[in-house]
């Protein structure tokens, strides 16, 4: 995992966005979690009722604007409750990162009317790594999840016994990525459907590790395989 994830540091910043553009329904949150403190960007949705909620985990080298920005209009549409954290580029984190995640969720919750059930997380690349662990140790607070452009690393099979759930999960890899293997994603897609785990695959004809030039592609795609799910 820290091999890979020191690969993806240096590698990564290759494949981030264009510029953020600010909206002014878009907060800036800082909230202190096990110790330390994590910031965090908050977009609620001008809606009534209690909304869906989407957690969002950006690839090493990038930042959460970018990815709140290709998630903002489906969102605004849809009326999805945004949370992107930011990211530390430390293999440390791991070990924190789903007590983190849950941190940063339930402070949503005192400035946004979330439904409880319909919490969801998608991570893009290392962010991907990090969205298996969530699905993994919280699979009764996320009702389901999504990865772009990340396996499991074999060393790390072990995490889906953690699942007290089998969460629904999403993958999308493209053909000609090279950072990640096509070959490992495949193993982690058999691995998770011998599990029980229901998967929903997807595979980019002609694409590279660059989430943000299919964002527009999949992310419907994403939305409508989470809409399906909830936790009981």
């Amino acid at each position: 995992m820290r091999s890979l994830l020191a690969r993806l540091a240096c590698l990564c910043i290759l494949f981030t966005a264009v510029p953020f553009v600010a909206d002014a329904g878009v907060q800036s949150r800082t909230v202190e979690c096990e110790g330390q403190r994590f910031r965090y960007l908050l977009s609620v949705p001008n809606r009534r009722e209690a909304a869906p909620a989407l957690l969002l985990l950006h690839g090493a080298g990038d930042t959460p604007e970018p990815m709140l920005d290709a998630w903002h209009g489906l969102a605004k549409k849809e009326k999805i409750v945004l949370i992107v954290p930011e990211l530390p580029r430390r293999a440390e984190f791991e070990g924190i990162a789903p007590r983190v995640f849950r941190c940063e969720v339930e402070d949503a919750k005192r400035l946004a009317t979330i439904d409880a059930r319909r919490i969801y997380v998608f991570g893009n690349s290392m962010g991907g790594y990090l969205a298996y662990d969530a699905a993994m140790f919280d699979s009764d607070y996320f009702a389901a999840a999504a990865v772009h452009a990340m396996g499991i690393a074999p060393e790390y099979d072990w995490i889906l016994e953690q699942a007290r759930r089998k969460t629904p999960i999403a993958i999308y890899m493209g053909e000609e990525d090279p950072l990640v293997s096509l070959k490992n994603v495949h193993r982690t897609r058999e691995l998770l459907l011998q599990k029980g785990f229901p998967v929903h695959y997807v595979e980019l004809k002609g694409h590279d590790h660059n989430y943000y030039r299919v964002a527009e592609r999949i992310n419907p795609d994403i939305w409508r395989f989470f809409q399906e799910k909830q936790l009981p």
